[in-house]
């Protein structure tokens, strides 16, 4: 595949979407955690996204895994903002659900793609 933007690359759209889902999501949570839960989830998915063309853009290896990792972070801490609600039973299930398997979509190909930039960087050296 010819990468041409950060829109060509599978994990930016993969993240797009997830951002879709947790606001769908969100909607439904009460509104007392319109300042807490929902405006967290909201920032910490955007970050994803966002991370990914800041470092894209940035057109070196070495920030586009700095930004990478901070992206994966960003996913991380949606991880966590995702259990949370699990645990005081906010939201729909079934929304829920889709933006856990997006979620652990997107965690695993930011780790594929650090892991090739990584290798990129500095190849393993043979014997």
């Amino acid at each position: 595949m010819n990468v041409k933007s950060y829109k060509d690359l599978i994990v930016w759209q993969k993240s797009v979407a997830l951002a879709d889902a947790v606001y769908l999501f969100t909607k439904d949570l009460p509104s007392n955690e319109q300042f807490g839960l929902i405006s967290q989830m909201r920032r910490a998915v955007v970050s994803i996204s966002s991370n990914i063309a800041e470092g894209y853009e940035r057109r070196s290896s070495r920030e586009l895994l700095h930004f990478l990792s901070i992206a994966f972070g960003s996913a991380a801490e949606l991880e966590v903002q995702l259990l949370l609600c699990n645990h005081q039973s906010y939201g729909d299930i079934a929304k829920q659900k889709i933006a856990d398997a997006l979620l652990i979509e997107v965690m695993k190909l930011l780790n594929a793609f650090r892991r090739s930039i990584r290798n990129r960087i500095s190849p393993i050296s043979s014997p």
